[in-house]
């Protein structure tokens, strides 16, 4: 999976490069080794030196993960600009990310995001028929608020699985494994907004199973 700007391939590669530089910046500033930041976001020193150098290309999950472990928003990390203190920040169409690509077509583009530490953000999802997104846990109290444009999607959480059509919405608590999958035959749609309060940024909530 490849980090993108709604763009073109170049800008792409200035983005993924872009999340490199501050990803190193971030890790250095804060004076962590690899090994420290390792331990603290539950990803592999050795991915770590490949992001930074320009060798991998992170996942939302992976994403997700340094952003906890930096003590920042996952718009941190992929922002082109300094954030500033306006009370009100436009973000244009151009500066979407397209954070995932489904294999069928479906796709999952960051619209918004707020500074951390606080993670508030604001996703637009697509699933092609067939298509399904499998989550792991997020910091405990993640919440997503989910609303169904169209299509109907299946949102299983813990076993818990919760059939959304169109126009219909739903609360779901992400601290655990979750997964999105569309329904039916014609492809789904949906805006998600997804909160992740700081203080659990530090590991997920355990579940059954969960070492």
């Amino acid at each position: 999976m490849t980090v993108k700007s709604a763009r073109s391939p170049d800008a792409a590669d200035a983005m993924n490069e872009s999340i490199a530089c501050r990803i190193a910046l971030l890790r250095k500033g804060r004076q962590l080794s690899f090994d420290e930041l390792a331990l603290r976001s539950g990803v592999s020193k050795g991915m770590l030196v490949q992001i930074e150098q320009g060798g991998a290309n992170p996942s939302i999950a992976t994403l997700c993960r340094l952003a906890s472990g930096l003590g920042v928003s996952v718009t941190d990390l992929i922002a082109e600009s300094e954030p500033t203190a306006q009370a009100v920040r436009r973000v244009g169409a151009d500066e979407a990310r397209l954070l995932w690509e489904g294999p069928k077509g479906g796709s999952a583009v960051l619209r918004v995001g707020s500074q951390g530490p606080d993670m508030l953000e604001l996703w637009t999802w697509c699933l092609q028929p067939g298509e399904r997104y499998e989550a792991r846990a997020h910091g405990s109290g993640t919440t997503e608020l989910i609303h169904v444009e169209s299509g109907s999607l299946t949102i299983e959480v813990s076993g818990d699985l919760q059939e959304v059509p169109a126009g219909d919405s739903a609360l779901a608590i992400t601290d655990r494994p979750h997964v999105y999958a569309c329904a039916g035959k014609k492809k789904t749609v949906f805006t998600m907004v997804v909160y992740e309060p700081a203080a659990s940024m530090i590991k997920p909530r355990r579940t059954k199973g969960t070492p």
